[in-house]
């Protein structure tokens, strides 16, 4: 930490196709749906309107080839869930993010520090 803000990894894309990519907004999202069952609840945590949320899950299945979340509606089945494709790829993904994070952590420490220097000769 550094200030009020933390310092580190805030956005790693995995682009697999010109069709197909993930980042931490999508993977947020995924967790989101994974954890509530809803789109809808999952949107509206992550502050945007549920047709931005459909919409983003439609371009996670079509993009990737096979589906990542299921959605069921009408009667007592209404919800939402991951596949094991759409669990598999957030568990990646977060693992690469983790990775990620260790393997830059020293930098991520010194250009810190450096830009600390900076900051207080201003």
């Amino acid at each position: 930490m550094h200030g009020n803000k933390t310092i580190g990894l805030s956005h790693l894309r995995i682009t697999l196709s010109d069709n197909f990519y993930i980042g931490p907004g999508r993977a947020d999202l995924m967790e989101l749906i994974a954890e509530t069952g809803s789109i809808s609840e999952a949107a509206k945590r992550m502050g945007m309107s549920y047709k931005r949320a459909w919409g983003l899950v439609q371009v996670l299945n079509e993009g990737f080839g096979a589906p990542l979340v299921e959605a069921s509606r009408g009667g007592s089945m209404q919800g939402a869930s991951l596949t094991a494709a759409g669990r598999e790829v957030l568990e990646r993904y977060r693992g690469m993010q983790e990775a990620t994070r260790k393997a830059i952590a020293r930098d991520v420490e010194a250009l810190g520090a450096l830009h600390g220097d900076m900051s207080e000769r201003k």
